[in-house]
């Protein structure tokens, strides 16, 4: 293994760690930045912002285990990479079309909600264009060099079958955390995941095993949030009417509709953003479990098509051999003849206990946000942490750090417990990232909007500066006397 030659000179201004949608949607508005709007005193770049991005993955995939056929994007096509923030980015969705000669086709075919295959390929083709990028890079090391006031980030280069190659360092004044989510695996079926024999696979891995699933006689989903309803829907058009064999079961109390009304959907504002941020940390820690339906939720039009298919199995005078079942909680689960699975559920309401016996089981458990402990070892002294020991955040998405380290540490996708139910959300990845970047070089480069919602969250709007004038007649509570 070689080491890569280290130059204390030329110094990154920003470096990302991860390339998922919010760091290439960082990657591609800082693309955008001219030369003399990248920044003033020693954060000004030469030729423009300079940034560097590094990624394990050898290229860039978007949940290739859930691209199932005719799934859609539950926001917009304008939550894209760039276009809420820059609409005459080239690395807008509309500007893919246009070079793959697919621009007519879309506008025919009218569609708001753009198939994830789609999405998938378009940020793969934003990926291999845009400068910067460095994929099959391990990020090993995250540390603050205070006699240079540089970040120094260690890394192992990659080689195309994923064995070390050479060794590297980047040195940047900034860094921005951008590794994205880890699937979960409860802990009564971790066992089960990790050994061999029946499948038992979470939803991020079910195109792969798809086939796999199917030649199983019985097949058991758990899970009630989107990707569960929709490999249930996959499973079920796949399976014989009236020798079905799928069990569907969900710890929530109904298999419930994700809020997507108009005013719901201001959740997922920067207005809402900053308001949550304003928030006392307790109010937020109870706030988020019970806006669990803002994006934990399934899709209407899922549903709908799920209760379609299973009625119409049912148009011959039976009932399809299906079984949903929401309320129901695993105990405990193990192997029987090495083979099958034994779950054991307890309801809820019923305070009941039974057991099920399965050839298979998908776990559409959610996830959570990837470990970033060993990676920024270095930094932990230095970082600030709440009542719960997260990370502290500020309003410009910073980790917030001892006063000695001049440099910033963005995050993305990080902060739901400081910023919301709107952290995860793509809808949000073009603001995030000009914000960060406007924070970074300390000008407007992208001008944000000072409003973004009809619904106003508090009753002032002292924390929320970035908000037109409070209606005529509503007094703050703070000139009531």
């Amino acid at each position: 293994m070689t080491a890569q030659p280290t130059d204390f000179d030329t110094p990154h201004d920003l470096v990302g760690i991860g390339i998922g949608p919010f760091n290439l949607s960082l990657a591609a508005l800082a693309d955008g930045i001219p030369d003399d709007r990248a920044g003033h005193g020693d954060r000004a770049g030469h030729g423009g912002l300079a940034t560097a991005f590094y990624e394990q993955r050898p290229a860039f995939h978007w949940h290739p285990g859930l691209l199932i056929e005719g799934t859609t994007l539950q926001v917009p096509f304008l939550a894209d990479l760039v276009t809420l923030a820059d609409p005459a980015s080239p690395w807008s969705f509309l500007n893919y079309l246009r070079a793959r000669d697919r621009l007519y086709p879309f506008y025919i075919a009218e569609r708001f909600h753009i198939q994830r295959t789609e999405y998938d390929a378009y940020c793969r083709w934003v990926s291999e264009q845009l400068p910067g990028l460095h994929f099959g890079h391990q990020i090993d090391a995250v540390r603050w060099n205070p006699e240079r006031a540089l970040f120094e980030v260690d890394f192992t280069q990659l080689d195309a079958d994923g064995e070390a190659q050479a060794l590297g360092r980047a040195h940047a004044r900034n860094i921005v955390l951008g590794v994205g989510t880890e699937p979960y695996v409860p802990d009564p079926l971790k066992p089960l995941a990790e050994a061999p024999g029946a499948p038992v696979i979470h939803s991020a891995d079910y195109l792969h095993h798809r086939e796999q699933l199917l030649d199983a006689g019985h097949i058991t989903v758990i899970g009630s949030g989107q990707s569960g309803a929709e490999i249930f829907l996959d499973l079920l058009r796949a399976r014989p009417a009236g020798a079905e064999k799928i069990h569907w079961l969900a710890r929530t109390e109904a298999f419930a509709p994700m809020e997507y009304s108009k005013l719901g959907l201001e959740h997922f504002t920067p207005d809402y953003a900053h308001y949550f941020h304003a928030l006392p940390e307790h109010v937020r820690g109870d706030l988020l479990p019970r806006q669990w339906q803002l994006h934990k939720g399934i899709d209407a039009g899922t549903i709908s098509a799920i209760h379609d298919e299973l009625y119409r199995r049912s148009l011959r005078g039976g009932w399809p051999d299906a079984v949903l079942t929401p309320g129901v909680t695993v105990r405990t689960a193990g192997r029987v003849a090495t083979t099958r699975v034994e779950l054991h559920l307890e309801h809820a309401q019923q305070a009941g206990r039974s057991r099920l016996t399965t050839d298979a089981v998908v776990l559409a458990t959610g996830y959570r946000e990837r470990p970033v402990d060993r990676i920024l070892a270095g930094l932990e002294p230095y970082v600030r942490r709440d009542s719960a020991e997260r990370p502290r955040i500020d309003v410009h998405h910073r980790l917030v750090l001892d006063p000695s380290v001049t440099g910033s540490v963005y995050v993305q996708n990080a902060e739901r417990h400081t910023h919301g139910v709107g952290a995860p959300d793509l809808g949000l990845a073009a603001w995030r990232s000009a914000s960060i970047l406007n924070h970074l070089t300390g000008t407007d480069v992208y001008p944000l909007p000072r409003r973004t919602a009809f619904t106003s969250f508090g009753l002032d709007n002292q924390n929320q500066a970035h908000r037109a004038p409070a209606p005529t007649g509503l007094v703050p509570l703070t000139e009531v006397r």
